[in-house]
């Protein structure tokens, strides 16, 4: 079995820490540069589209007009161009310049789509070449129109988006680094945190569970989940352990008294007589315990909820009638008067077997300690969508302060001399099954056990 030394555990501590934190750290680093590209080049989309919208305009308006009239609009645009950032010129079919302040038409032109090329400016003092943006469009009497935009200030406007998203995107990059190695830290710890537990619970202590706080994150409710289920890991595992000491401690005193008397029983047997009669006797005591066993694991198997894949619909009404044809010879035999109130219920989701046999144990318990040559009823009705099943005997019933123990494996009331005290914990594990309650009357002997609201 390995194990993993306090050295060894911080260093794998700080591995995964410095893991979590660089993918954390690389996903956001990733996000940063790629919200800062796509800004980028929004912007610089933004201004070829502006341009683009002016060149056609261009291109509309002056297709409208005469040629005369078209290089006069022309020179006008030109004189209120007092910044002389505008490119506009007139070529023939030949492409010789008619008008404009452009002095030739540049060699390679991709149809209606814009495109930056060098120019030669006529009308800028000094300056006999710029870089441009340009569409040449066709007019309606063969000439060609170029219009365009000087890039100078479009290429300092890009400059100062290309600085602006540096200057942000230098301290998104050192908090995406800081975040990530926070936040790997914070997943290390936590991870660290059930791996501790998961330690101490392979040790054996079962009742260490997560820290949750009062305002739990997604972690928080995982730890929650995950104490929920610890919980009933260990209520198992108590209740595995109970079993078994239940079965120690119940058999223990039958055993020793079964020996006992089988080492009296032969030691004082003259004749054959005395040796059948004391193994009749051992055999009868041996039937009880095996009787205890086998309703020691039909509670923990219901427990369990294993017979749950087996449920249909069951008419509780046939089931009333068969449990009360079942024990009305016992009744006779023992002149009690077994009576029988059975309205008609919906059918109910669930186990024949196992609720007939609550049924029964219900109505072994009011036989047995009821007043002798009493009356039992067992009583079926429907109560607002809920069926009730209901068995009375003449008693005093279950005292107040035992009704919490009564359900509970192995308890017997102070007049109980009978049975093993797994009567009522059998009823009550098959109506948890089902989703019935088990309810005493608040006066007298009932028992009830309540089914669902809602019948099939």
């Amino acid at each position: 079995m390995f194990s993993i030394l306090p050295a060894d555990r911080t260093g794998a501590r700080a591995r995964a820490t410095w893991r979590w934190g660089g993918a954390i750290a690389g996903m956001l680093i990733v996000q940063s540069i790629v919200l800062a590209a796509l800004f980028w080049m929004l912007a610089s989309g933004s201004h070829r589209r502006e341009a683009e919208r002016g060149f056609a305009q261009d291109c509309r308006v002056l297709a409208q007009l005469s040629p005369d009239t078209r290089r006069s609009e022309l020179r006008h645009w030109l004189t209120r161009d007092i910044h002389r950032d505008r490119f506009l010129a007139l070529f023939d079919a030949h492409g010789t310049l008619i008008d404009g302040n452009v002095a030739v038409l540049p060699p390679h032109t991709p149809g209606a789509a814009s495109f930056v090329a060098p120019v030669r400016p006529t009308e800028l003092p000094g300056k006999t070449s710029d870089v441009a943006r340009l569409v040449v469009c066709p007019m309606p009497d063969g000439t060609r129109l170029l219009t365009g935009v000087d890039l100078d200030d479009s290429e300092e406007a890009l400059h100062v988006v290309e600085r602006s998203v540096a200057f942000g995107l230098i301290p998104g990059l050192l908090l995406a680094i800081g975040v990530g190695l926070f936040a790997g830290r914070r997943a290390a710890r936590q991870v660290d945190a059930v791996r501790a537990l998961t330690e101490r619970i392979v040790a054996g202590d079962l009742e260490r569970r997560l820290p949750v706080g009062r305002h739990p994150d997604s972690f928080g409710l995982l730890c929650a989940h995950i104490n929920v289920m610890l919980d009933r890991l260990e209520a198992l595992v108590l209740d595995v352990r109970g079993v078994g000491d239940d079965i120690a401690h119940q058999l223990r005193t039958p055993l020793t008294r079964l020996r006992a008397r089988l080492e009296r029983g032969l030691r004082d047997a003259d004749d054959a007589a005395s040796v059948e009669a004391t193994g009749d006797a051992a055999l009868a005591e041996i039937d009880q315990l095996l009787g205890i066993v086998a309703a020691l694991l039909r509670v923990r198997e219901l427990e369990d909820h294993a017979r749950r894949s087996r449920f249909a619909p069951v008419d509780l009404a046939k089931l009333a009638e068969d449990a009360c044809e079942l024990h009305r010879p016992t009744a006779e035999d023992r002149g009690i008067d077994l009576v029988c109130e059975i309205e008609p219920v919906g059918d109910v989701e669930g186990d024949a077997s196992l609720l007939i046999e609550a049924m029964s144990n219900m109505i072994d318990n009011a036989m047995k300690f009821g007043p002798p040559g009493g009356r039992v009823t067992l009583s079926l009705r429907q109560d607002h969508g809920a069926a009730v099943i209901t068995v009375t005997d003449e008693g005093s019933g279950v005292p107040i302060a035992e009704r919490p123990l009564v359900t509970q494996r192995f308890y017997r009331g102070r007049h109980d001399r009978e049975g093993a005290g797994l009567g009522l914990s059998l009823v009550k594990a098959i109506a948890d099954l089902h989703g019935f309650s088990l309810r005493f009357a608040e006066h007298g002997s009932a028992v009830s056990l309540i089914g669902p609201e809602h019948s099939l």
